[in-house]
């Protein structure tokens, strides 16, 4: 399992953790849902310990949670995070996605 995390999206989500109350054993969970315009979101939440079956990764100093069901799907990820007039946000770059909509918060699987 390889999810990298860029600079900027580490400081985004280290804030997240933060201001969500995140204490030092909280962690960063992504998943993958049903929804969005192209079929399946990103998922992704500030969560005290992993649920059962997540598996865990570390990036610099940040724990993240990959949701089990979701893993196939985000192999391979790059996290960004985008500070513009228009999107303020993470950003993932998925080789697992066939497409992906517009404004980036949901795609189609490669076969």
């Amino acid at each position: 399992m390889n999810v990298t995390f860029t600079p900027k999206a580490e400081r985004f989500i280290q804030r997240m953790i933060t201001f969500n109350g995140g204490g030092r054993e909280s962690g960063f969970r992504l998943a993958v849902a049903p929804g969005g315009c192209s079929g399946l979101s990103y998922d992704f939440s500030v969560v005290n310990a992993p649920e059962p079956g997540d598996y865990s990764l570390e990036s610099n100093g940040i724990k993240v949670f990959v949701a089990h069901g979701s893993l196939m799907f985000l192999d391979g990820v790059v996290v960004d995070c985008e500070d513009s007039l228009i999107n303020t946000g993470l950003v993932f770059k998925n080789p697992n996605a066939a497409s992906s909509c517009g404004c980036g918060t949901s795609f189609s699987p490669k076969d």
